[in-house]
């Protein structure tokens, strides 16, 4: 059983005004939460880029987590973004995860030059995009991947991140799920677009599928995209009781563009959650 849940916060990364999201994800460390996340969708235009910003966040902060909540596969190169994510995991002393999605807003991501994938071909590239970026941290002196989405010919990884980073997809079907027990580090999942009775069989499927490739379930990361009201004076409660209930050990809470409400509340809800432990 979960004892407390850590805390996240779910920072829109809205371009105006300039800043304004980064000084959110600082007063989110100050008020105690453990996590920021970010959502990735380049092409919304009031957004700013994700990778960019999260660099930011990690130079203006100093103990948080941070992780894109979930990156694009479709638009982001895969050896790339294991790049990228390694550099800031350095930079930052060890303080990256990576999310990853196998993208959904089709006509969006093909309008800026990415795929139109179907359901099978996402979690192929998926799995061939994990499979990549696991090779550009393996620290060996070449690598090769085959995939028909992403491949690897002799490419020379490097650098390797300062801990071993985790990958932490955001998806949802039983496949996906399957993938995700074989083969990723962490869930990240919208819990408000699950019914509640379906939680538990979503955690059985990556449990049965992390046993069958000789992993220990216990050791994936769990996270839910929460939806409360933070000025809830039972707030901090009802998380602790959501997590325990739904095996959830981070609970990733959408916070408003309000630096002093959201170190004012999450500090308040990050105290009733610990005093839950």
């Amino acid at each position: 059983m979960v004892a407390v849940p850590r805390i996240a916060v779910f920072v829109t990364p809205s371009a105006d005004p300039v800043g304004l999201s980064v000084e959110v994800a600082r007063a989110a460390e100050r008020a105690g939460a453990d996590l920021v996340t970010v959502q990735d969708h380049p092409y919304q235009r009031r957004f700013d880029e994700t990778w960019t910003l999260l660099t930011w966040m990690a130079a203006r902060t100093e103990r948080v987590t941070l992780l894109p909540n979930v990156a694009n596969v479709p638009l982001r190169q895969p050896a790339v973004l294991a790049k990228a994510a390694a550099t800031l995991d350095r930079l930052s002393g060890g303080r990256v995860e990576l999310g990853l999605g196998a993208g959904g807003f089709w006509d969006a991501i093909a309008a800026m030059g990415g795929p139109r994938r179907g359901p099978g071909e996402a979690l192929a590239a998926l799995r061939e995009a994990i499979a990549a970026i696991r090779a550009m941290w393996s620290g060996e002196r070449a690598v090769r991947v085959s995939g028909e989405h992403y491949s690897l010919a002799g490419v020379h990884p490097g650098p390797q991140p300062t801990h071993d980073v985790g990958i932490w997809l955001g998806v949802y079907g039983p496949r996906a799920l399957a993938l995700l027990g074989e083969t990723a580090d962490g869930w990240s999942v919208s819990t408000p677009r699950v019914p509640e009775g379906e939680l538990s069989g979503m955690h059985d499927r990556i449990d049965e599928a992390a046993t069958a490739a000789g992993r220990d379930p216990a050791a994936i990361t769990r996270m839910a995209n929460v939806g409360t009201d933070l000025t809830d004076p039972d707030a901090g409660a009802r998380l602790v009781d959501f997590a325990r209930l739904h095996r959830f050990d981070v609970v990733d809470l959408p916070v408003p563009a309000d630096p002093d409400l959201v170190e004012r509340h999450v500090s308040q809800l990050v105290a009733q959650v610990r005093a839950q432990g």
